[in-house]
C-alpha cells in the first residue's frame, strides 16, 4: 500500500500539472483571439504556483522526504542534488515570471513573447522535474524508507491543504481560489475551455 505522503505528492503533482496546462491554454486562447489575457487571473495562477507547490510542497520534499532517501540510498545523491537545485530554481523562475508578466501588462505586446516563452519553459521544466520525482525518487523512497521514516513524512504531508487536491481552502486563500475557479479555463476552472 502506498504511503500517505506519496499519495499527497501525486495529487499535488496532478494539481500543479492541471494549473500549468490551464495557464498555457489561457495564454494560447488570448493569443488566438488577438487579445491580452486576463492579467488578474494569470497573476492569481502564478501566486498559486508560488504559494503551494514552491513554498509548501517543495519545502517538505527537500526538508523531510529527500534527506531520508539520501540516507537510505546514497547512490541517488546526484539526482537528489539536482532536484534540490531545481526546487531553488523554481522559486527564482516564479519571480522572473512575475516580473515578465508585469512587463507584459505595463509595456504591452512588445513583452508578450518573452512572457509566453518563459511560461512555456517553466512548464517544460516542471513536467521534467515531476517526471524524475515520480519515475525515480518516489519509487525509491517507497522501496527503501523504513516505517519510522514514513511517520514524520506522512504527518507533514497530511497537513497540506491544497484546494486543488480537494481540500477546503483556508479562509485567507478562499478569494484566490474563487477567482481562479471562476475565470481560468478547464481543467482548473469554469472559464471557457481553450
Amino acid at each position: 500500500m502506498q504511503h500517505l505522503s506519496i499519495r499527497v505528492i501525486h495529487q499535488e503533482h496532478q494539481a500543479l500539472a492541471a494549473m500549468l496546462r490551464s495557464l498555457s491554454m489561457l495564454l494560447a486562447q488570448a493569443r488566438r483571439h488577438g487579445a491580452t489575457p486576463d492579467f488578474t487571473v494569470v497573476r492569481a495562477m502564478l501566486f498559486y504556483l508560488d504559494e503551494f507547490p514552491e513554498r509548501l510542497h517543495h519545502t517538505k520534499e527537500s526538508a523531510l522526504l529527500f534527506p531520508k532517501l539520501r540516507l537510505r540510498r546514497p547512490e541517488l545523491a546526484a539526482t537528489l542534488d539536482r532536484i534540490d537545485r531545481e526546487h531553488a530554481q523554481g522559486e527564482k523562475m516564479i519571480r522572473e515570471l512575475e516580473h515578465k508578466l508585469l512587463a507584459f501588462e505595463v509595456l504591452g505586446d512588445a513583452r508578450r513573447d518573452a512572457f509566453e516563452q518563459a511560461i512555456e519553459q517553466y512548464i517544460q521544466f516542471y513536467f521534467g522535474h515531476m517526471g524524475v520525482e515520480e519515475g525515480e525518487l518516489l519509487p525509491a523512497a517507497e522501496a527503501s524508507l523504513h516505517e519510522s521514516d514514513w511517520t514524520e513524512v506522512d504527518a507533514a504531508f497530511a497537513a497540506n491543504r491544497d484546494p486543488l487536491t480537494g481540500h477546503e481552502p483556508d479562509e485567507v486563500y478562499r478569494p484566490l481560489f474563487s477567482k481562479i475557479v471562476m475565470m481560468a479555463p478547464a481543467p482548473i476552472g469554469l472559464g471557457p475551455a481553450a
